[in-house]
């Protein structure tokens, strides 16, 4: 099973996980930790203390900005990411679908969770692709999708996360980038659910889809033109 398919599995069946399945999965993982321990050096060859983890760590962010085939595909393109997930977060309902969500009345956004190595890309390069990408500054809207599943928000998973979203929104608006204020809500991260597997990699999948063709290709475009050099090359 691919790392990111795992993801999207795991996302979907947490509501189900018991504590027997917790606890046989916390043994399996005592047992690969200690055989990656016992087979892998410790020390550098200068009697350094190693990090076996170094070349494992991921941090992960989630944002919303409108359809998440849009938000998916800019950062499907981004050095440094290495996995974008599609799903539902901020509502009340548990175990939201694509068709409840889109009434609006669930409260979930149509978000990504994005998984990227902190040794290539950062935080505040994440917030401003994110923030050169979609519209920041209309309540509930982007572009012809309207509700409150279409808002702007960033989901935060901690208290840095937040002081860091927060300096850059006022960084924005002292800066007068944009004709209005921006209405993007800081949000806790509560409970994300992947989206149906048909929603995953969706432009890359269906690039001549109508919506495809009329409006995530030209925010993909114009995240090639405005970072050139934040560019995965193939």
């Amino acid at each position: 099973m691919s790392e990111s398919l795992e993801r999207r599995t795991i996302h979907s069946r947490r509501p189900f996980l018991n504590v027997y399945s917790a606890v046989a999965v916390a043994s399996l993982v005592c047992v690969l930790q200690s055989t990656v321990l016992a087979i892998t050096p410790q020390t550098q060859p200068n009697g350094k203390a190693v990090n076996s983890t170094s070349q494992t760590d991921e941090a992960v962010v989630t944002l919303a900005g409108g359809c998440f085939w849009c938000t998916e595909a800019v950062y499907e393109q981004m050095k440094g990411i290495n996995d974008v997930v599609s799903g539902y977060i901020g509502g009340t309902v548990k175990n939201p679908d694509y068709k409840a969500v889109c009434t609006g009345t669930t409260g979930h956004a149509e978000a990504v969770e994005i998984y990227y190595d902190p040794t290539i890309t950062t935080y505040e390069e994440i917030l401003e692709v994110f923030f050169k990408t979609h519209d920041p500054t209309t309540l509930n809207k982007q572009g012809a999708d309207e509700g409150t599943q279409y808002r702007s928000a960033i989901f935060y998973h901690d208290d840095a996360e937040k002081q860091k979203a927060e300096a850059y929104i006022a960084k924005l608006n002292a800066s007068k980038e944009f004709d209005r204020p921006i209405v993007t809500t800081l949000e806790p991260a509560t409970e994300f659910y992947a989206a149906e597997e048909y929603h995953q990699d969706y432009f890359r999948k269906n690039p001549n889809a109508g919506y495809c063709q009329a409006v995530v290709k030209n925010k993909v475009r114009k995240f090639q033109r405005t970072f050139g050099d934040k560019v995965k090359k193939d």
